[in-house]
């Protein structure tokens, strides 16, 4: 297939849309199913950038939510807790695939951001991961194949307009790429900066410690951000995203952004978030808005406006800040990674509240002693890479 037309652009107004191949060759991608658009596509094409730097740096398969070209959750196949399970909302289903595992954490991190998202998966699609596909509101998937029986599970969700797509996993792309802005073609080369675990290596803190774990956390946080509109900070445990801040103009509202998304993540494990009970027939996308009311600040003018009344079947004990505060102290060992530098201690004492031990950084600000010495004080470990990873 040389080209393939699209029904719009970015929005219905801007017409003709398609995607091809300047040289003529054979696009590397297949449509099994529905007929993406051109926001779709970028998605996809990012996403799958993203999990096959992810399974070549950790050996595990990938799977990252994308949502307007950034990334809402990434995350590799390892298995999922009892407790990540059930805010995943996956416990019903038993034990999973490795990759279905992935697609669980990269979904569940951020479900409110993930909602209606674009998928990528490293690996075959299964049919542990058909079925939990199936399930969410989602707007299409890529990957490098489909096991027959996965295949078809994908071609039932909406009415059989699903958009499913293979890309050829050999595809290799030309090493400039090209943009139109405007009428003006924007050159440069293809960003093959490969990140593992040696990106690290130069610590500046005086704790020099950043064991492999943390190592590989900071690999998914660096190859996360490689993808995400900059500026933008990630936030990794266990690994998978926790927190992704993305696009926003200012480092310290990254790092606040994606810190409340982490904050919010751990408070859903909280015992009084899983003791919850709601209503017969609320939805997975109902139970996590009602959730995110639960957790934030605003809770109280929820229940003087008695909405809890039609999501739970009894009104929940409030959440206190100082509950809430004691929970998140528990949260701890999450690295942190920043596509440039800090200019200001500033992002080092938020990441702080947020359980940040490890932290990745290009480094280069005239402030980075004020930035190591915020590390210092709370025993945080830093790398210097002295790699940006801008993404526009």
């Amino acid at each position: 297939m040389k080209e393939l037309e699209l029904k719009y652009g970015c929005n219905p107004n801007q017409k003709p849309s398609r995607i091809y191949m300047q040289d003529g060759s054979d696009l590397p991608i297949q449509v099994l199913c529905g007929r993406p658009g051109y926001i779709n596509f970028l998605d996809a094409f990012n996403g799958w950038l993203l999990v096959s730097e992810l399974k070549k740096a950790t050996g595990l398969p990938a799977a990252t939510s994308f949502k307007h070209v950034s990334p809402a959750g990434a995350a590799v196949g390892l298995p999922l807790t009892d407790t990540l399970a059930k805010i995943y909302w996956v416990d019903d289903l038993g034990e999973l695939s490795p990759l279905a595992c992935a697609y669980a954490r990269a979904r569940g991190a951020d479900r409110m951001s993930s909602f209606g998202d674009f998928i990528s998966l490293s690996d075959v699609c299964d049919v542990d991961t058909a079925k939990l596909i199936k399930r969410e509101v989602s707007d299409g998937v890529i990957a490098p194949g489909y096991e027959p029986e996965a295949l078809e599970i994908l071609k039932q969700k909406k009415k059989g307009n699903y958009n499913v797509i293979q890309i050829d996993p050999d595809y290799v792309p030309a090493p400039l790429e090209h943009k139109d802005v405007f009428g003006i073609t924007f050159e440069q080369g293809r960003n093959e900066l490969k990140i593992d675990e040696e990106f690290f290596s130069n610590i500046v803190t005086e704790n020099k410690e950043i064991p492999e774990g943390a190592r590989i956390d900071l690999a998914i946080s660096m190859i996360t951000l490689k993808y995400t509109q900059s500026n933008s900070v990630c936030y990794v445990k266990g690994g998978q995203a926790i927190g992704i801040g993305a696009g926003q103009q200012s480092r310290i509202h990254c790092t606040r952004l994606a810190g409340q998304k982490a904050d919010n993540w751990w408070l859903r494990q909280n015992p009084k978030v899983l003791g919850l009970k709601f209503k017969e027939g609320i939805g997975r996308a109902d139970r996590d808005n009602a959730i995110d009311l639960y957790i934030g600040e605003e809770y109280m003018d929820v229940l003087a406006d008695g909405v809890w009344e039609n999501t739970f079947e009894e009104k929940p004990e409030v959440f206190t800040r100082e509950e809430k505060r004691a929970w998140l102290d528990k949260m701890t060992d999450v690295a942190l990674g920043s596509d440039a530098f800090f200019p200001f201690g500033d992002n080092i004492e938020r990441a702080h509240k947020s359980g940040v031990k490890y932290v990745a950084q290009p480094g280069g600000s005239v402030r980075d002693d004020n930035v190591i010495a915020a590390c210092n004080k709370y025993g945080m470990a830093m790398a210097f890479t002295g790699i940006r990873l801008f993404h526009h």
